[in-house]
């Protein structure tokens, strides 16, 4: 399903509801988050794919020992939308 993509001043409008994600190349969300332990990191992974496959909305995941990074964008609409931005509202909680 293709999402409006957003307009820049609605990007900077989700960017300021988030907390420590940037922007990339014009066309992610990208966000790194340390954890005390390997298996802590583990788990957060495992939560953020059950709420990956609730929304039908996946993103990248790279997992370096205690860091996990995150990339989201909607490859359908070549680019951000709102879908984006409240996956990593919902990745946040």
């Amino acid at each position: 399903m293709k999402h409006p993509l957003l307009n820049e001043q609605e990007l900077q409008e989700g960017l300021s509801e988030l907390s420590g994600w940037s922007v990339e190349e014009g066309k992610w969300l990208v966000k790194k988050y340390r954890f005390p332990s390997f298996p802590e990191a583990i788990a957060f992974v495992n939560k953020v794919a059950g709420i990956a496959e609730k929304m039908n909305h996946h993103p990248f995941i790279a997992i370096d020992y205690r860091k996990v990074t995150l990339r989201i964008t909607s490859w359908n609409s070549g680019g951000l939308t709102a879908l984006d931005i409240n996956s990593a509202k919902d990745y946040d909680q």
